[in-house]
């Protein structure tokens, strides 16, 4: 896929890895929607982006809110008239035990990170279908390939996600519509609580920055590739934990102790 002039929608935009990835799109051309549910933060990221030049438009709303998810999706597409490309970035996460976590919590999350990109791509497949062409991108990570302690929502919910992707892709063979799966490792971004860093600082766990993400990501999308794993050695990790996974138990099972204080420090 070309970016220069493609019709995006992009949610999670004010985020570390959706700003990134809204600034590098409008720098290749292409024209952009922006879903954010922080007015203020989209305010200030419009406005930056809109100084650099650009089609740019945006919309603040809660995808947690069916009728406003409905009502900005559909106010962008006419902004844009339609949409090329989607890409699911909005997410949420959460680092505890998990017999200690609000069950309101584990609802949000598996909602924004897995339920409301099933919702998006409902409301924009059909066009892309009539079309014969489009790219839905899912932003996933590590945790949907490898079952993290303490992070068992956030671990379910991209396992779903790589699940949706893998699906869609074989249901839309020969349609004209792809699938693209990005997986990164740990990304450093305000996703992650002061915890999760004092805990990434403990084990050593590598973290990369969100600009280095967005254009791999971009650099997917122009590829037309289907499932994309950032970073050594976590890409391999993932690909042995699926036929391997005892082995990556065993690999683990230190880790796993060291994070948990910093688990139950939160």
């Amino acid at each position: 896929m070309k970016l220069q002039g493609t019709r995006v929608l992009l949610t999670g935009a004010a985020g570390g890895i959706g700003s990134a990835l809204a600034e590098q799109l409008l720098a290749r051309g292409a024209r952009v929607g922006l879903i954010e549910r922080t007015e203020a933060e989209l305010k200030t990221l419009l406005a930056r982006l809109q100084a650099s030049g650009g089609e740019v438009h945006a919309v603040s709303a809660d995808l947690l809110d069916p009728a406003a998810r409905e009502q900005a999706v559909s106010q962008l597409h006419g902004l844009l008239d339609g949409v090329d490309l989607l890409i699911n970035c909005a997410g949420l996460l959460s680092f505890r035990p998990f017999a200690e976590e609000d069950p309101a919590v584990l609802e949000r999350i598996v909602q924004l990170n897995l339920v409301t990109p099933m919702l998006l791509v409902r409301q924009l497949l059909p066009g892309m279908l009539e079309r014969g062409s489009g790219r839905i991108v899912n932003v996933g990570s590590t945790f949907g390939s490898i079952g993290f302690a303490w992070f068992a929502a956030y671990s379910a919910s991209k396992f779903g996600l790589r699940g949706l992707s893998e699906s869609l892709r074989r249901e839309l063979e020969g349609t004209g519509v792809g699938i693209t799966y990005v997986a990164p490792r740990a990304v450093k971004t305000s996703l992650n609580t002061g915890a999760v860093y004092r805990m990434a600082e403990a084990t050593k766990m590598n973290m990369d920055e969100p600009e280095w993400v967005a254009f791999k990501v971009l650099e997917a999308i122009e590829a037309d590739a289907k499932d994309v794993y950032l970073g050594f050695p976590e890409k391999l990790f993932a690909r042995l934990n699926g036929f391997l996974p005892r082995l990556v138990d065993g690999g683990l099972r230190k880790q796993n102790q060291i994070m948990e204080p910093f688990a139950r420090d939160t």
